[in-house]
């Protein structure tokens, strides 16, 4: 019959959380489909036409030629664009095409960085699967994932990627790994028919399985609830789609630049207008004045700061690589300098995301076991005492020990390989470790399984809290269980020492273990609980089995923090930045981990994901700087959390590495996304990608973010001060009625030589040592505050003085022609400004602690620049185009002496602060 009712939508009736609360019966009845014949091909095309395909959107491309003009947007790139044409009306056609080529140049490396920014939801849309198994009409059959409509009844099994979201309805030993869209690291058992009477998070969702995530084990079928954009996964797409439709805010350096491309449109319009009235109301030739105002002004911007800035941040780029850093926007090298929070996640960034056993406890007894990861190689030792442990005997192994870990592999269905020369599990990681732990002692799952074949299984369920596997052995049929320790106690009678006897299990070991398990639990570590039983007669039901159980022990792991990360940490919080811990693990679990790290103190918060739901966003605002630690959050959480932090005036990095993390990366000043575990998603949405997925690798990009823009800082001094010093030489001079001490060729070459190489080998400085003590810069902080410009200034002035004492000097001391007094004053500016950039090395220390050589590149730029200008004094034929006069040897004396002179002063004004 057909059915003309429009179908309720889910987004538009209720959350998707609402499906796992009702029975089956009643969602078949709601969806209006059969779950044993499914739904026949007229409904399911009717469907299709109302609903749309079952698929994720690919996001618009981006306008190739509107991302190449966006790098011409800034202020100061357009300064630079007025100085080239002001260059050019001068006829100084080389410094014109100089400037223009930098502006061009600077726009395609910016082009090229950004050109695979916005491919976020095309990366989602590879997730989606290419095909499902659907039953309708009665009959299973395979078609296109994008077919599938809601109340289709599917079947999936082991492999399988889940292709809607779906309420299931039958299951056996079924689990699904929801890592990327949860951020739980191990996977979920689901149980078809476990109701929940409130709202739970994802991860909680136990009858719901979810577009994207993967099958690991076993079978079950389900009622599609969702598809394509009303998915959870398409939920996220839709969110990164609107970060992205948003504009993002300029970064810190970007802020910045352009404040600082304003103060230098004005301090150029400034030095036209100045000098060229001066110069008027003394009777200087008009067109003489009109050109050296225009030269000053085109001497007063940096032309070669947006290649500084760009070939600083590339430069950046490189080395950050050699330091698992990838970054994939050139600004993000400075902004992640500039980060005054971290927001992390926990697994496999913290940690190593490689569960590994470290306790075992029997017949009372304490055991450590030595060795990190997958790698079978390590040893157990037993616990002697709180401060001391000796070496267990392990060849061979007390019978009790060996009965415990032989129990760990037999109940087990994961598989410890080598592959390529390194060790992985396939299956649960929990079990994986159990493997690990065994094949320390010399007890293989291949050689224990050969002498006990699997009879029959008992599947782990939420419910019982443990699962059960049944071998053929040559003592008979053994049941070897694990689970929750608390409930298998209950369903044991005997214990087994270590010498291998059974004893009944008094109420006093009962005790022990239970006290045991409480001491682990409270480290943040895993705990399951082994026993057996011999089966002397076949059990008649899995309850018989379970019963009457002989306890082994206790086995505790945890998923290890990275050696480094404690360090990283720390490093992090003495350069005043704030971490937050983000997990989807519980929170107890994540409140320990993090006082291991040292991340969570007396005075720090925690918070779960529904203690967040019942936050206002004005309520978490104003708490979010207390809270250190989140556990149990959504996708929608961590959106939240970055955008709280960014309305306190934060410049925030978040790190991630699945679906559910891509919306606050896209949201975050700076995203971090892994690269190895790390899904296309995330790394699409993100500014930088960890190779190696360590938080260390992010410690050390923020301190090369820092080292930087510390050179950018440097660049810029050294820029304006030997700028502002030719400025006030030219006003002084026409101020006290001086002939003009330079001609505008003088100015132009003076601004090319010292804005060129120089410059740019200041940008490749070495990092200060105390560059990680400081603390982070004020987000609305200017390039330039009023200190440093002071300072710029001051620096200028002494330029400037030197200059024009030398031109003084040489004019009416020596009484020297004007085209000699010029060319003096001319070299000593150009060398006194090459020797400042020494100075500008260091606001703080001496030239001489820093290292006279530690910077080879501004010793050679230098030298080089030195080789050019000596050049044009000496070739006869470049005289005339730079109006320079041949000179005698005292004149190459006076200007010698006068051009230490800068860093004898610099150097003295530094011991007086020190002092």
């Amino acid at each position: 019959m057909r059915i003309e009712k429009r179908l309720p939508v889910p987004s538009e009736t209720k959350s998707a959380m609402a499906w796992y609360a009702k029975p089956t019966e009643a969602l078949a009845g709601e969806l209006q489909t059969d779950l044993n014949v499914g739904l026949h091909v007229d409904e399911t095309a009717r469907r299709q036409a109302q609903e749309g395909p079952n698929e994720l959107p690919d996001a618009p491309p981006p306008s190739l030629l509107k991302l190449f003009l966006a790098q011409f947007s800034s202020l100061i790139v357009w300064v630079l664009i007025g100085a080239a044409i002001v260059s050019g009306l001068l006829e100084d056609w080389i410094d014109a095409a100089a400037i223009l080529a930098i502006v061009f140049l600077n726009g395609v490396l910016g082009f090229v960085q950004e050109f695979r920014a916005e491919r976020s939801l095309a990366a989602l849309r590879k997730m989606s699967v290419a095909t499902a198994r659907v039953i309708r009409g009665g009959a299973l059959q395979s078609i296109p994932a994008r077919e599938l409509v809601t109340g289709d009844v599917i079947a999936l099994e082991a492999g399988d990627r889940i292709p809607a979201d779906s309420r299931l309805f039958y299951t056996t030993n079924f689990q699904a790994q929801e890592a990327s869209l949860t951020g739980e690291s191990t996977p979920v058992q689901k149980q078809a028919e476990r109701l929940e009477t409130t709202e739970v998070p994802l991860a909680d969702q136990h009858n719901m399985v979810f577009m994207g995530t993967v099958a690991v084990s076993g079978k079950a079928r389900g009622l599609v609830v969702a598809t394509g954009l009303k998915t959870e996964l398409g939920r996220i797409a839709s969110m990164i789609q609107k970060a992205a439709e948003a504009e993002r805010d300029e970064t810190p350096l970007q802020r910045r630049l352009e404040q600082f491309g304003y103060t230098l449109l004005w301090l150029a319009l400034g030095v036209v207008t100045v000098v060229f009235a001066l110069g008027y109301f003394r009777g200087e030739p008009l067109v003489e004045m009109f050109l050296t105002s225009v030269s000053l002004a085109v001497a007063a911007v940096p032309e070669g700061l947006p290649a500084v800035v760009t070939i600083t941040l590339a430069m950046g780029v490189t080395r950050m690589a050699k330091r698992h850093a990838l970054i994939r926007k050139l600004p993000a090298v400075e902004t992640l300098g500039s980060a005054t929070v971290i927001c992390t996640d926990k697994t496999g960034t913290l940690t190593k995301n490689e569960m590994t056993v470290t306790r075992v406890m029997m017949d009372n007894s304490h055991f450590e076991v030595i060795g990190e990861g997958y790698e079978p190689v390590g040893e157990i030792r037993e616990v002697l005492g709180v401060k001391r442990a000796a070496h267990l005997d392990l060849s061979p192994l007390t019978p009790g020990l060996r009965q415990l870990l032989t129990a760990a592999v037999l109940c087990n269905g994961a598989t410890l390989q080598q592959e390529n020369g390194t060790w992985q599990i396939i299956g649960d990681p929990t079990e994986g470790a159990l493997l690990v732990a065994a094949a320390k002692a010399g007890l293989t799952k291949a050689e224990l399984e050969r002498w006990a074949p699997l009879d029959r299984e008992v599947p782990f369920d939420a419910e019982r809290k443990m699962m059960t596997i049944v071998r053929r052995t040559e003592q008979g049929r053994m049941a070897y269980c694990k689970g929750a320790p608390d409930v298998l106690l209950k369903r044991c009678a005997a214990r087994l020492t270590l010498d291998g006897r059974t004893e009944a299990l008094d109420e006093a070991h009962r005790q022990l273990i239970s006290e045991a398990n409480a001491s682990l639990a409270q480290q943040a570590l895993r705990v399951l609980g082994v026993a057996y039983r011999p089966l002397d007669q076949p059990a008649s039901s899995d309850e018989e089995v379970e019963r009457e159980l002989i306890f082994l022990g206790l086995i505790a792991m945890k998923d290890p923090l990275r050696a480094e990360a404690a360090e990283a940490v720390r490093l992090c919080r003495d350069a005043g930045i704030r971490i937050s811990m983000i997990t989807g693990d519980h929170k107890e679990t994540a409140i320990a981990i993090a006082r291991e790290l040292g991340l969570h103190r007396a005075d720090g918060e925690a918070l779960s994901g529904s203690e967040l739901d019942r936050l206002t966003d004005e309520q978490l605002t104003q708490r979010v700087e207390r809270v250190s630690v989140y556990a149990r959050v959504s996708a929608e959480h961590k959106l939240r959390i970055v955008q709280a932090w960014k309305r306190n005036g934060a410049i925030v990095a978040m790190t991630g590495d699945g679906v559910n993390d891509a919306p606050a990366i896209k949201a975050a000043d700076i995203g971090v996304a892994m690269g190895m575990a790390g899904t296309d998603v995330t790394k699409e949405a993100s500014d930088m990608v960890v190779t190696d997925d360590n938080f260390a690798s992010i410690a050390a990009a923020v301190e090369e973010g820092r080292g930087i823009f510390d050179n950018i800082r440097k660049t810029i001094h050294f820029l304006l001060s030997c700028n502002v010093s030719e400025v006030l030489v030219m006003l002084f001079a026409t101020l006290f009625g001086l002939p003009l001490p330079l001609l505008p060729i003088h100015i132009l070459w003076m601004n090319l030589v010292t804005d060129g190489f120089p410059a740019l080998a200041l940008a490749v400085d070495p990092k200060a040592p105390d560059l990680m003590q400081q603390p982070p810069r004020q987000t609305q902080a200017r390039l330039l505050d009023g200190e440093r410009l002071w300072i710029i200034t001051s620096e200028g002035l002494m330029l400037a003085v030197i200059a024009l004492s030398t031109f003084s000097y040489s004019l009416f001391v020596w009484h020297q022609p004007i085209e000699q007094a010029r060319t003096v004053t001319f070299t000593v500016m150009v060398v006194a400004q090459l020797v400042h950039a020494f100075n500008c090395r260091s606001d703080r220390w001496s030239l001489f602690h820093v290292g006279v050589t530690t910077n080879h590149a501004l010793i050679w730029a230098v030298a080089a620049s030195l080789a050019l200008q000596v050049g044009i004094l000496t070739i006869p034929l470049l005289g005339p185009i730079f109006k320079v006069a041949p000179l005698p040897i005292e004149d190459w004396e006076l200007m010698v002496a006068m051009v230490l002179l800068p860093l004898v002063v610099v150097e003295a004004v530094k011991w007086l602060q020190r002092r």
